[in-house]
């Protein structure tokens, strides 16, 4: 279940930054995206 709530909010945020940002900040902004997104899915519980 982690891995698809990570994949679902890492692709929705990554489309909000290229469409809010640009495409070159937003491909420099799915770095921090990335750990985000990790942070939701696994470790912030709001999925046990």
């Amino acid at each position: 279940m982690e891995k698809k709530i990570f994949w679902l909010t890492f692709f929705i945020l990554s489309i909000m930054a290229d469409a809010l940002l640009g495409l070159w900040w937003g491909l420099l902004a799915s770095i921090p995206l990335i750990f985000v997104s990790w942070w939701i899915a696994y470790r912030s519980g709001w999925f046990d």
